[in-house]
């Protein structure tokens, strides 16, 4: 469990900037043998959720949330050894932003913890075109589909592209989540058959062990 104080400490460090002393604190959790989710859902997607909605608010400047965000995606890469480790289920996903959507680091958390549960997590980043996705789907096979979306004002971006991906693939699962969806805009997703809102991580890993 992440005690709070720990979070607080991860947080301020995090909006200074000060890269050394968030991985300190990260390796130091890890050292200690924290869950993997709990790293993911208590620090990094909440520390993420908090500096998005600092700078909404206009008060961090975007330099500041890129900093932040920068600091987080290598922070990530301290639990791969791990995550790599899990045994593979013989399954496969396609992560990806949809169009204009610049902000990657949720998605990329859900392509690690699709492989934390033996998946393997195809993620194609920031700003994918919806026909590009479609052509990777069709080499890949995957047996389901996530989309990412941090800025509400994409929602016209996010609507297109699983418009594109239904029309190749009617029965495909779509998993569909980010910071976005607090301000509204899950009647978008209920609209289409097979297409799910994961609210959090630990709904996306309930959604995947009963795919």
């Amino acid at each position: 469990m992440i005690e709070e104080s720990v979070y607080e400490k991860y947080l301020s460090a995090l909006l200074a900037g000060r890269r050394s002393e968030c991985h300190d604190i990260v390796q130091k959790l890890l050292a200690n043998g924290i869950d993997l989710k709990e790293l993911y859902g208590k620090l990094f997607q909440r520390s993420m959720y908090q500096v998005g909605e600092l700078w909404e608010n206009n008060r961090i400047t975007v330099a500041n949330e890129h900093l932040a965000t920068s600091i987080t995606e290598s922070l990530l890469n301290l639990a791969y050894p791990s995550i790599f480790a899990t045994e593979r289920i013989g399954k496969k996903a396609v992560i990806s932003c949809s169009a204009n959507e610049f902000h990657q680091v949720g998605g990329k958390m859900v392509a690690d913890i699709l492989e934390l549960n033996g998946w393997d997590g195809h993620f194609l980043g920031a700003n994918t075109p919806p026909e590009d996705m479609v052509q990777y789907i069709q080499e890949v096979k995957p047996d389901l589909v996530g989309l990412s979306l941090s800025i509400f004002s994409n929602i016209g971006h996010l609507e297109r592209c699983i418009d594109v991906v239904k029309t190749d693939f009617p029965n495909m699962d779509l998993l569909i989540g980010g910071q976005a969806f607090r301000w509204g805009g899950t009647d978008t997703i209920k609209r289409h058959s097979r297409a799910e809102y994961v609210p959090s991580l630990d709904e996306l890993e309930r959604s995947i062990k009963g795919a």
